[in-house]
């Protein structure tokens, strides 16, 4: 029962910036946010990680973002961002954020998923 917002996306022209951001709020459960990342998907493919961060700053990045993509946290503010540079064209999707928590009535980690946001990278 956790929430997650997204915002940022848009459309930019190749080599250009986005910042996503992801809030977290509890609603009817305990908040105990775990890993927080982001993931994205093109038509008709699966959704795809593209950059996760851990509790503790541990970051893991697809290698099509690596050196291009930034992903932090503010655990105060229970917030992911995703910071996006040098875009490119085949970065065109739909973002989404994701955090796992271990919900301990449930007796398991469990997922939760924004909305999405839009991304077009396009001249």
């Amino acid at each position: 029962q956790v929430q997650l917002v997204e915002s940022g996306g848009g459309l930019v022209q190749p080599g250009g910036s986005l910042r996503l951001s992801c809030a977290a709020s509890a609603s009817g459960s305990i908040f105990r946010i775990n890993t927080m990342g982001w993931y994205r998907q093109f038509p008709g493919k699966q959704r795809e990680s593209v950059a996760v961060i851990s509790s503790s700053g541990v970051t893991n990045y697809a290698d099509s973002v690596k050196g291009r993509f930034t992903v932090s946290r503010d655990n105060a503010k229970n917030t992911v961002y995703l910071q996006m540079n040098s875009l490119k064209p085949e970065d065109t999707g739909v973002y989404y954020c994701n955090a796992d928590q271990y919900e301990r009535n449930r007796g398991r980690f469990v997922d939760y998923w924004g909305k999405g946001t839009l991304v077009t990278v396009s001249s």
